[in-house]
């Protein structure tokens, strides 16, 4: 099933054809413009999700070397999917309108029924604290840069359109960016307003305002309530302190017009956490981001649509632009987010209150889960029957069968799937690789469709997403109708165009337009042409479809000269069934690899009792013995996986305490901090090197 470039309602660009019809709908189901409360289409129950292209052909060559998908029929690429939805801003007057002004944003307190905001609320309360602002001196225009400081949560969103309904930008921050960080991007931004959710991360600006860290910050306002001892304090510092409450009260009688944007204009500049060096501003257009959400909604078309009844649920950090790109997409549709409470630990019973059905999430969440099932299966008939159920499950997938009614999801996967609230109907993964067997069980298991995207945040957020029908593991899909993805040769990797290998290179209306005040960062990464430089290494499979096989950045040589890609080997060694997390680390000097191996807490009791071994995690990672079965594991893993003899750790640290964002080891995309981890292990590291038994 092939799709036009102008349709539907002007989905192009170009904004032809505003009635055009689309295919694969009826002239009945024709997409909804503006001032319509039609939803953007039915709730799918148990059907066949059928492939919508040749599986074996998914994407197509054009000029240049360069691909695109084989579903998109022109070489235009996409600006929007509806013409009344151009902007963020509009994206959002566009769910109002076509929603009827229907329930927006959920929140709740702990053992309480989720509370709904509506469409108009949002809406309103973003005009009144926009206003306040212009009040104060903003103007309404992109080079106008309010930073926002908070957890995800409804005021989060408000404060967001506040800035798009007058044409300002908006700056996220980071909570666990850190002190330094901070300040970092409030002086290179030049910011000068702070909306934060807590009187603690006041407190932290404040204390930057008084060592002189941040002088040009000149107004806080603060979403929690707060004492008069904060308010007096800024006062002294010159920093003007006041609620969001108050802020919106003084814009709504000082009320203005919106001043919307244009498609072109600014709309968020997103520092990326970058695991190495101060963060990179990515300045991100309206048009990146209405470009991305329709390449997604066209994606799914025609077997996945979002309708009213939908509903997110937002825990994925709202200063990140999947989750932002995620929300973009419901509210294009009128459909609703409900926020988790803030703290992960209880996501499960936000799940289960909400009970969403497009669910965004990353591998480590999966992970989780999935540990956790297997860890429940002890038994070898428990382990026999789930097996059983997931290869029954999954041989229906493949026939494009998706439901939760089998006897299978009666007697196992029920639980998984109420676990998550039991009305899932999408889930994507993104921000980092899954595993193919993680992949294939979530398939089976959930009863819903299960998609897998690549991108990062110089592209907006996605670039490809497997597609429809497509039930095989192991890639990353296709290129998304608003980007072309070329590969590029990386001679000193021996990697080559010619053999379908090379630096994944992306080019379209969803790249961003550069790094802030960083015109040297952004040559580095977009070319003359407007070819966005990813560094990470692709392969085109012979179905069409890529494979992300390496990293160009994080590698390394050892001594004789082998180049090391340590994320392929972590990626490999993962497998392990003791391992939880592993960094591999290497260098110049040296001729073999070392790694620090934190093991799965609730998989090293029963693997060291099979050793003899007793105690406490921290007693069973300082012992020997466990530490060789543990190595011995790994490189079993790391042959099975194919890895070359000198790509094999020889030595390993084993630690108790995960990576995490808190200590400092993992950025916020949950990627390993290279350089913060090898200095916090130093001496370790250094230690067994002295030991490695060749």
């Amino acid at each position: 099933m092939l799709w036009s470039p102008s349709s539907p309602g002007g989905a192009k660009g170009e904004g032809r054809g505003t009635g055009a019809h689309v295919p694969g709908r009826t002239q009945s189901q024709e997409a909804p413009v503006a001032g319509s409360t039609k939803a953007c289409g039915p709730l799918i129950g148990p059907q066949s999700v059928l492939p919508l292209v040749d599986l074996n052909n998914q994407s197509v060559g054009i000029e240049g070397g360069a691909r695109k998908s084989a579903r998109q029929e022109s070489n235009d690429l996409i600006r929007y999917y509806f013409s009344d939805a151009k902007t963020t801003y509009e994206i959002f007057q566009r769910g109002l309108a076509v929603s009827d002004n229907g329930p927006c944003l959920g929140y709740r307190k702990p053992n309480q029924p989720y509370k709904w905001l509506s469409y108009k609320q949002v809406s309103d309360r973003a005009e009144y604290l926009g206003s306040y602002l212009l009040h104060k001196g903003y103007k309404p225009s992109p080079d106008q840069f309010v930073g926002i400081f908070a957890q995800n949560r409804p005021e989060w969103i408000i404060s967001e359109l506040a800035c798009y309904t007058y044409s300002m930008v908006a700056i996220p921050l980071y909570d666990t960016l850190g002190a330094e960080a901070i300040v970092y991007i409030v002086n290179k931004a030049d910011i000068a307003t702070v909306i934060c959710d807590t009187p603690q991360k006041a407190s932290l600006l404040l204390e930057n305002v008084e060592q002189g860290l941040a002088p040009g910050l000149k107004m806080i306002i603060l979403m929690d309530p707060f004492d008069d001892d904060l308010k007096q304090r800024a006062e002294k510092s010159g920093v003007e302190l006041l609620s969001l409450c108050d802020a919106e009260i003084l814009g709504k009688e000082n009320l203005r017009k919106p001043v919307p944007p244009r498609p072109e204009d600014l709309s968020i500049i997103c520092f990326t956490s970058g695991t190495t060096g101060d963060p990179k501003g990515a300045m991100i257009t309206h048009q990146n981001i209405t470009s991305n959400t329709a390449a997604f909604l066209r994606s799914m078309e025609g077997t996945f649509e979002i309708n009213l009844e939908d509903v997110t649920i937002s825990y994925l950090p709202l200063a990140h632009m999947f989750e932002r790109v995620v929300q973009a997409a419901v509210y294009t549709c009128g459909a609703k987010v409900g926020f988790f409470q803030g703290d992960i630990r209880l996501l499960p019973d936000d799940m289960k209150t909400l009970k969403p059905t497009v669910f965004p999430t990353v591998p480590r969440v999966l992970n989780r889960v999935y540990d956790k099932v297997q860890n429940e299966t002890k038994t070898p008939l428990k382990k026999f029957l789930l097996n059983l159920a997931v290869a029954s499950k999954f041989s229906e997938v493949k026939r494009g069968v998706i439901r939760r009614d089998s006897i299978w999801d009666k007697l196992i996967f029920g639980k998984i799937q109420a676990s998550l609230g039991g009305r899932v109907r999408l889930l994507l993964t993104g921000a980092a690789p899954i595993s193919a067997p993680i992949l294939t069980f979530f398939r089976a298991a959930l009863g819903c469709q299960v998609f897998e995207a690549y991108g990062q945040t110089e592209c907006t957020a996605g670039c490809t997403v497997t597609s429809p029908g497509d039930w095989t593991s192991g890639h990353v899909g296709v290129p998304l109708p608003c980007n072309y993805v070329k590969l590029e040769d990386v001679a000193d990797m021996d990697y080559f165009s010619a053999n379908n290998e090379g630096e994944v290179c992306i080019k379209g209306t969803n790249v961003f337009k550069g790094y802030l005040k960083e015109p040297e960062k952004t040559e580095e990464v977009l070319d003359k042409d407007g070819w966005l430089h990813t560094g990470d290494i692709g392969r085109w499979l012979p179905n069409g479809t890529l494979k992300i096989i390496d990293r160009k950045k994080n590698i390394f040589k050892l001594a004789q000269g082998e180049y090391i890609a340590p994320e392929k080997i972590e990626n490999i060694y993962t497998r392990s069934r003791p391992v939880s997390q592993i960094f591999v680390h290497g260098e110049s000097l040296q001729s073999s690899l070392v790694g620090v191996v934190v093991p799965d807490p609730d998989v090293l009791p029963s693997f060291a009792a099979k050793l003899g071994v007793k105690g406490s995690l921290e007693e069973l990672c300082q012992n020997q013995v466990v530490k060789e079965a543990i190595l011995e594991d790994l490189q079993k893993t790391g042959k099975e996986g194919g890895l070359k003899s000198f790509e094999q750790v020889k030595n390993i640290f084993l630690h108790p305490e995960p990576f995490s964002i808190e200590n400092g080891l993992l950025t916020p995309t949950l990627k390993a901090k290279r350089g913060e981890i090898s200095k916090y292990f130093q001496s370790q590291i250094n230690s067994l090197y002295d030991n490695i038994q060749e």
